[in-house]
């Protein structure tokens, strides 16, 4: 019976999946974890943040965020250049789950 089901199940149709696809990648997940720590973060900070992140990678994965609605963009027309990032509705809706991820790492984190 389970054989069956394993047979015709498509993970790449769950919701699971779908979130996967979302936050999956070294860094998205640590920079929706600043944006939800610190509310509005610019680029700068968030580099520093995460340490050992190249440039491109990081607008990379900013980009990859933004386009899937998960933070906002704000960029100030001045000079010298000054954009800001924060979470979107649709990322504040994400952060219940990160919340739980910080909990139980904190819970089961080895001493």
């Amino acid at each position: 019976m389970i054989k069956d089901y394993i047979e015709k199940a498509n993970f790449e149709d769950t919701g699971f999946s779908y979130t996967l696809s979302l936050i999956s990648g070294k860094h998205k997940m640590v920079i929706l974890y600043c944006l939800m720590e610190f509310k509005v973060v610019r680029f700068n900070e968030l580099k520093r943040y995460i340490k050992n992140v190249s440039d491109k990678t990081l607008s990379n994965n900013l980009k990859e965020l933004e386009t899937n609605q998960l933070i906002i963009r704000k960029e100030y027309p001045q000079i010298p250049p000054k954009v800001e990032y924060s979470l979107s509705n649709r990322g504040e809706s994400l952060m219940g789950v990160l919340e739980q991820l910080c909990v139980w790492g904190e819970q089961n984190r080895e001493r």
